[in-house]
């Protein structure tokens, strides 16, 4: 950490020396941009982007017991997650708003890795450790996280780890590289195919170096945070701390295929079962403006039939669209029907939009193109 506290990547010497801006995010001090966010979204859209997630957490569940400890924290049903696999998986408060949400990936029969966000790391860890007894709790702090993402993914991943080929969409395996443990995963957050991987820190640039190397005939390019974030956004993915949060519920943001209320005994299932009994308050829905010249952003009204139905959470231009697009909590009678018209308040003035279902793009993970 430096004198503000803030965290810092074990590959920001490389990212410096590329000329990336870097910004705080999450506590640490991360590449935003390099060549700028347009070239480095169409790298990843149209052939294979490098980007650096080492803010994001890197937490290990170890030993009986674990299955047991995780289902009672987080909302989805993990005993249906073979070895192998991972699940998207959320953790509720009392009232069943979204205090985390984070991928829990499965590397054995008693071990479990976690990557929560950065600004969450510690409200994992900390529940985790409260409610394990027999299992034990390993926070990889000093670890590298590093994300291959697009069509030619497989060509360059392919090349280091072998075993990227047979993964399955959200399969995990633990290979090794330069002698140490690394987990590979096929998974990311960009609707495109893409492979994540976690090795200690000591071991990130080099692997940085090997898979430049390997993605040079792909046409691999280092990507920002930027890029990432329109990216998540054209596939309609929220973002923690502005689609989710502690005051909406998974059932408001369409998550409710990520919560099991069948399972019984996990924090906020109760509040669930009774805004389901009671009707939404909202619902996060998907917002498309004409061209553009209006491109919506987080916070900014929007209002059907002139009164004010909700706000956007997310908001950018969409490259693939040429178009700007939107995540918003509207109220339930404005936020069902597709195809309705609304406006956004963008700076003073109404701006036309029309409400479609999330995915903006079309893309699926589950297929390479």
């Amino acid at each position: 950490m430096d004198d503000e506290g803030l965290r810092h990547s074990p590959l920001e010497q490389e990212h410096r020396g590329l000329g990336a801006k870097l910004d705080p995010f999450g506590g640490w001090l991360m590449p935003i941009e390099y060549e700028g966010v347009l070239a480095e979204h169409r790298a990843v859209r149209e052939r294979v982007g490098l980007f650096d997630l080492s803010h994001l957490g890197k937490v290990d569940l170890l030993g009986g017991g674990s299955l047991q400890v995780l289902q009672s924290i987080f909302s989805n049903d993990l005993a249906r997650v073979p070895v192998g696999r991972a699940q998207y998986n959320l953790a509720l408060n009392d009232d069943g708003g979204v205090d985390e949400d984070l991928i829990v990936y499965r590397l054995g029969s008693d071990r479990w890795f976690l990557v929560p966000n950065a600004s969450n790391t510690d409200l994992v860890v900390g529940r985790l450790r409260e409610a394990a007894s027999d299992a034990r709790v390993v926070d990889h702090a000093e670890w590298c996280f590093l994300g291959i993402q697009g069509s030619r993914s497989l060509e360059v991943v392919g090349a280091l780890f072998p075993e990227a080929a047979a993964l399955p969409f959200m399969g995990c395996v633990e290979v090794v590289f330069r002698g140490a443990p690394l987990v590979l995963a096929r998974s990311g957050y960009t609707g495109e195919l893409g492979f994540e991987m976690f090795t200690d820190g000591a071991l990130a640039g080099g692997l940085w170096d090997e898979l430049v190397g390997a993605g040079a005939a792909s046409g691999i390019q280092p990507c920002g945070l930027g890029a990432r974030d329109v990216l998540r956004l054209e596939m309609g993915y929220p973002l923690y701390g502005q689609d989710l949060g502690p005051r909406r519920t998974p059932l408001e943001a369409g998550l409710s295929w990520a919560v099991a209320l069948d399972k019984e005994g996990f924090r906020g299932r109760e509040a669930l079962l009774s805004q389901r009994s009671a009707g939404l308050p909202s619902r996060l829905c998907g917002l498309v403006t004409p061209d553009r010249r209006h491109i919506p952003r987080a916070h900014q009204q929007v209002l059907s039939g002139g009164v004010v139905s909700g706000e956007v959470t997310s908001g950018t231009f969409s490259p693939v669209l040429g178009k700007g697009i939107a995540m918003a909590y509207l109220s339930p009678a404005d936020a069902f029907e597709p195809g309705t018209a609304v406006e956004i308040d963008i700076r003073g003035r109404r701006a036309p939009a029309a409400i479609v279902r999330p995915p903006f793009v079309e893309r699926n993970p589950r297929e390479p193109r």
